[in-house]
C-alpha cells in the first residue's frame, strides 16, 4: 500500500469519493482566518458540522457499547461547541466520503486541536464504506474547550492497495454503512 498524493486525491473526489470537496487548501473566509481544511499534500483535511453530542453524567448511567444509553449525550446544534473538562463528544464531517474498494483510510487530528489537548479520534474507514464520518473529540485538559463548526479537525490519509480486497465493508453489509448525522454505537 502506498499513500496517495494529491493529484490522487482529486481524482478520486472528482469520482465521488469525498463530497463536498475543496481542491485547495483553504484558511480564511470572509477575512476570517479559519482552521485550514481541504486538499493538503497527501490528504485530505475534513470539516466538522454543526451537529455535536456532548457527553454527560446527569443520569449517572453506565457507557456499555453493548446496550448505549443515548440519555449520555445532549445535543447541541451550533457554530462552536463547548466541551466540558475531562469529557468528550461526537460530531460528523461536512464531508460524505465514499471509499473505493482498493483504498483504506485513516484519520488523524490537526495539530491545532492536539496543541490544545483536544484528541480527534476516528475508526479507519475500510474498502467500499460510505457516509458521514463520526468524530470524536475527547478534551484531556481540566478546562472547557471549543470545536469549531464548518473549520478542518482532521486529517484523511488514503492508502491505495495494487489490488483490490477480498471482503469489502459493504459485502459484510457493515453496520455504519450509508450513516448520516452522528451516529451512536451500534452492536
Amino acid at each position: 500500500m502506498t499513500i496517495k498524493a494529491d493529484r490522487w486525491i482529486i481524482e478520486k473526489a472528482r469520482a465521488g469519493m469525498i463530497e463536498p470537496f475543496d481542491q485547495a487548501q483553504i484558511r480564511h473566509r470572509e477575512g476570517e482566518k479559519l482552521i485550514s481544511y481541504g486538499t493538503s499534500s497527501y490528504g485530505y483535511d475534513v470539516r466538522c458540522a454543526n451537529e455535536f453530542k456532548i457527553f454527560t453524567n446527569i443520569n449517572s448511567t453506565i457507557v456499555d457499547p453493548k446496550a448505549f444509553d443515548e440519555r449520555n449525550f445532549v445535543d447541541f446544534v451550533g457554530d462552536v461547541c463547548i466541551i466540558p473538562p475531562n469529557s468528550f463528544a461526537l460530531a460528523r464531517t461536512v464531508e460524505y466520503f465514499r471509499i473505493p474498494r482498493n483504498v483504506l483510510t485513516i484519520c488523524l487530528g490537526k495539530s491545532t486541536y492536539a496543541r490544545c489537548g483536544i484528541i480527534v479520534n476516528v475508526t479507519p474507514l475500510e474498502p467500499e464504506w460510505e457516509g458521514h464520518v463520526t468524530l470524536e473529540f475527547s478534551n484531556t485538559t481540566p478546562l472547557p474547550a471549543k470545536i469549531y463548526a464548518f473549520e478542518g479537525v482532521a486529517q484523511m490519509l488514503f492508502l491505495e492497495s495494487d489490488e483490490d480486497c477480498l471482503t469489502s465493508y459493504k459485502d459484510r453489509g457493515g453496520k455504519y454503512q450509508g450513516q448520516k448525522g452522528v451516529t451512536l454505537p451500534r452492536t
